[in-house]
């Protein structure tokens, strides 16, 4: 986790913990938000007590856990209407269908409910339900509600529930969820700190074809490269976004040129530059067939199978790297390896004359490659920083705050192509 934005220490995050069997990642969120300097206070709900203990709360925090709206002694220290407004943020984490309805009804009936209503303060909810209940018209119609009101929103993602269920309803992971929470208390400047940026991202394979029906093609996904510029978009970049062939539909508010071939890519790139921020997270082919079939290669019984003559693709991270009036002033590569990670990672980066390597682990044991959820080595000049596992959203917004934090107020910003 990089360190919280100069704005955000010292200040004071609410933490409501709802019951939902998320919760439990709550704790790591304190951590988090604690370790860069914040002040957490908590509610725990009755629901939520059935999943984490106030002592634990206590033990991350160093404060005071509040459960009760009627206790005679916290009315007398500080009533509930004083406590909504002791934050900066109130956070609502994990935020259960219920207390989404119970927030988009205006109910009161409870402290946690109480708190919200009466609160001045701006408020962000972290969903966290099957995927039945998020789908669900009522829910959804309580989300435009509470979204219509200013309620920020983090996640849910994508992935296998504790009910075994695969779909929308995960709890975002406590990483994402800390970088939203950061971003929001260091106010519109942190929310637009990439305005004025132009950022090109590169995603998914190429797909090299061999005849009319035949391709070389990798297992990327293309979702941590669409991720990415999903992230860069709400810190205020102008995106765009290069993708070889997936299935998976645009980000909001990105600029997306579908291509097939590397040399389509590369194309697409250098027709988009100049640019500051140059992500290349493709799975670009390495090679293509020489000459490509014009009809099918027909398979002959008896006869040998054809000899596929491969030349190597353009090097699109180094095309981006080289120096000149159009390098971007960040270019980040990715590395996917199988084997000595950190260090291969690492020649890359020297070789292609980028700035940034992301390194990861694609063994296919690992499930990263095509998968939901990344484990990368961040490779820079001041050495290399092994982030976690997490998901694919939450690795992109940590970088995304990465690279915001690279560039400083008054450093040039690259032009639009005329």
């Amino acid at each position: 986790m990089s360190a919280a934005p100069a704005p955000v220490g010292g200040r004071t995050v609410l933490l409501i913990v709802c019951g939902g069997i998320a919760a439990y990642k709550a704790l790591e969120l304190i951590r988090l938000l604690t370790g860069a300097g914040l002040r957490v206070r908590t509610v725990l709900t009755a629901a939520g007590r059935q999943f984490v203990t106030p002592l634990s709360l206590q033990a991350l925090t160093g404060e005071k856990v509040y459960e009760d709206l009627f206790s005679l002694t916290d009315e007398n220290e500080m009533g509930h209407i004083a406590l909504s407004r002791s934050g900066d943020l109130l956070v609502v984490c994990p935020a259960t269908a219920d207390i989404m309805a119970r927030m988009a009804a205006g109910l009161a009936d409870d402290l946690a409910s109480t708190l919200l209503l009466a609160t001045d303060k701006p408020v962000l909810i972290a969903p966290a339900m099957n995927v039945r209940m998020w789908d669900h018209p009522a829910t959804q119609a309580n989300l435009a509600t509470l979204r219509a009101r200013g309620v920020a929103v983090v996640g849910p993602e994508i992935g296998l529930m504790a009910c075994n269920e695969t779909g929308p309803g995960r709890l975002a992971e406590p990483p994402a969820i800390a970088e939203a929470i950061f971003r929001h208390l260091a106010g519109p400047a942190a929310s637009g700190s990439l305005t004025g940026r132009h950022a090109l991202v590169t995603a998914g394979p190429t797909h090299e074809p061999i005849d009319p029906v035949r391709y070389l093609a990798n297992r990327s996904s293309g979702r941590q490269g669409y991720e990415i510029a999903a992230a860069l978009a709400a810190l205020g970049a102008r995106v765009t976004l290069v993708s070889g062939p997936v299935d998976l539909p645009p980000p909001p508010g990105v600029t997306l040129h579908r291509v097939e071939t590397a040399r389509q890519m590369l194309a697409a790139c250098r027709d988009a530059l100049p640019c500051d921020i140059a992500i290349c997270a493709a799975a670009v082919a390495d090679w293509h067939v020489a000459q490509e079939a014009t009809s099918k290669i027909k398979k002959t019984a008896g006869a040998p199978p054809p000899v596929l003559t491969l030349v190597p693709n353009p090097d699109i991270l180094a095309d981006l790297s080289a120096p000149g009036p159009t390098r971007p002033a960040l270019v980040v590569g990715f590395a996917a390896e199988t084997d000595t990670v950190g260090q291969h990672a690492a020649a890359k980066r020297q070789r292609k004359g980028c700035d940034w390597i992301v390194a990861n682990d694609v063994r296919p044991e690992t499930g990263i490659m095509g998968g939901q959820e990344n484990e990368i080595i961040l490779i820079t000049d001041t050495g290399a920083e092994p982030w976690p596992r997490m998901d694919k959203h939450a690795v992109a917004t940590r970088l995304a705050g990465r690279i915001a934090a690279f560039f400083t107020p008054d450093m040039p910003s690259g032009r639009s192509p005329s």
